[in-house]
């Protein structure tokens, strides 16, 4: 007789339970931990965003929205992205988070079979979602200091190649493509017939120059981005994608089959959020990586992440497990092994989303922790 684990798919056999997820869930166990595993922001919601979702729901805005998303939060991205592209083809719909949206974009454009090439280190969800699509995931390594490299992607390049995933500003690393790298991976994809997949949810945080989409230099690019960072709401679930129509329209026609629409008063909030100015959360950012650099950069093999808000360090001593481990066991600090988005494990992730003192404490546990 088969039991309850025999009627599995094979597909859940392509991840395992986050490893960030599980720092998580320990650190609900710690009495007074040094919390930088956490990858949201830690602002609050903007007031007149939260306004507008409690207004929306006692005006009853709580029944199933449009799958594509209400006209009023559609229409404003739509103009937006037509000013910022110019694209005679370019599509938008509001999607149930960025991850909803990754999701998406990898069931309707990736078939059993075809490669989708992935950077390592890389955010925890791509191989899985390409795994999940039934792809075979081609990683090119982008250590030791996380360039995306066109050269590596080219030469990663077979005729099974169906989709290139690209994350900048960067999960777990914190880098930031140099504008002639983002139009030489752009260029690529097009000369070679290859969907770009291009997660732009970090474009808010941007230290050191101003956020360059592939979407600029190759008209085909899908982009997938949302609120849950920049407007401090990623409980709301509320992302977009945008891009050729012949693609976002299977998009919006799988999510009427799965998650059928965004939550409907949270993208009446999400259209408010779009005209409130993020400026003062960018440059808070930009501090507290400058405080996390200068205050590892001494001991630790660091490079200096120029967006997102994470710092990936070399782990001084063991493997990036072993380090992790005993940080929380010495400090109660909970920080991520580098395993969880990279094939290595000789890193780990630091948050510096985080208030001031936390990320002080973060960093004097840390410097104790240099020299084993």
């Amino acid at each position: 007789m088969k039991r309850p684990a025999d009627w599995l798919a094979r597909r859940t056999t392509c991840f395992d339970a986050s490893g960030i997820r599980k720092v998580f869930d320990l650190g609900a166990t710690l009495a007074n931990p040094i919390n930088l595993s956490i990858g949201q922001p830690d602002f609050d919601v903007p007031e007149p965003v939260r306004r507008a979702a409690i207004d929306a729901i006692e005006n009853k805005k709580n029944t199933y929205a449009l799958t594509q998303g209400i006209p009023a939060l559609r229409e404003k991205l739509q103009a937006q992205i037509d000013r910022a592209y110019g694209h005679a083809d370019r599509e938008v719909f509001v999607t149930s988070g960025t991850s909803g949206a990754l999701m998406l974009a990898m069931l309707v454009a990736v078939d059993p079979g075809d490669e989708v090439i992935v950077f390592d280190p890389y955010f925890v969800m791509y191989d899985a979602l390409a795994g999940v699509a039934g792809a075979t995931v081609v990683y090119v390594d982008s250590y030791p200091d996380f360039r995306v490299d066109p050269d590596r992607v080219a030469r990663a390049v077979t005729p099974r190649t169906k989709a290139i995933l690209f994350n900048s500003p960067a999960n777990p690393t914190g880098a930031v493509a140099a504008e002639e790298d983002v139009r030489g991976l752009a260029e690529l994809a097009a000369r070679r017939g290859i969907l770009l997949v291009s997660d732009e949810i970090y474009r808010a945080f941007c230290y050191d120059g101003p956020f360059v989409s592939p979407a600029r230099f190759n008209a085909d690019t899908l982009v997938v981005d949302g609120f849950s960072k920049s407007a401090g709401m990623p409980g709301w679930r509320v992302g977009f994608a945008h891009g050729p129509s012949a693609v976002i329209r299977e998009m919006t026609k799988l999510q009427q089959y799965s998650f059928v629409c965004a939550p409907h008063p949270f993208q009446w909030a999400a259209a408010t959020a779009m005209d409130v100015d993020t400026t003062a959360h960018t440059d808070a950012y930009r501090r507290k990586r400058d405080r996390l650099v200068a205050g590892l950069g001494d001991l630790y093999e660091l490079v200096a992440p120029g967006g997102a808000f994470y710092a990936f360090p070399k782990a001084p001593w063991g493997t990036g497990t072993d380090f992790v481990t005993e940080a929380i066991r010495r400090h109660q600090l909970l920080i991520i092994p580098g395993e969880a988005f990279s094939r290595r494990d000789t890193h780990f992730r630091v948050s510096y989303a985080a208030p001031d003192d936390v990320i002080d404490r973060g960093i004097r546990a840390l410097r104790e922790m240099a020299h084993g």
